[in-house]
């Protein structure tokens, strides 16, 4: 429109003329404008699908969390009868450390200090705790 306006005192062959020459430049400008377009809709569809794969892998790492869990209490639980100290072990301190380093995602230096300290209190607490075995005479 602009072109037309200026050039609408002269005569319709050169007013032509003058659209011909800047059909090229518009053509070039709305190929430039299209692909530009075209990265930045790319490039929105790569970080659309980059943000669904990081949900689905937490996704994961949440149930395999929970399912390691949840493993390690029936475990407990189903060893209790048969053998106190490693039921101590499945469902005490270690499933503890294994829930701080998972959900919180870290792990301290003292954290291994501290865990087997845990660990033999909880066994020597079920030692005393435990009666003694009958013997087979």
């Amino acid at each position: 429109m602009q072109i037309a306006m200026q050039w609408r005192e002269l005569g319709a062959e050169q007013l032509k003329a003058a659209l011909e020459a800047t059909e090229p430049e518009l053509r070039r400008e709305h190929r430039l404008l299209m692909a530009r377009l075209e990265m930045q809709r790319e490039a929105e569809q790569r970080r659309h699908e980059e943000r669904r794969e990081q949900r689905a892998h937490k996704r994961q790492m949440a149930e395999v969390i929970v399912g390691v869990a949840v493993a390690m209490l029936g475990a407990g639980v189903y060893v209790a009868p048969r053998s106190w100290w490693l039921a101590t072990q499945l469902c005490g301190p270690s499933l503890l450390a294994l829930a701080k380093v998972f959900v919180l995602r870290r792990s301290d230096p003292e954290d291994m200090k501290y865990l087997s300290i845990a660990a033999r209190s909880s066994t020597s607490a079920g030692s005393q705790a435990q009666p003694p075995q009958p013997s087979a005479a």
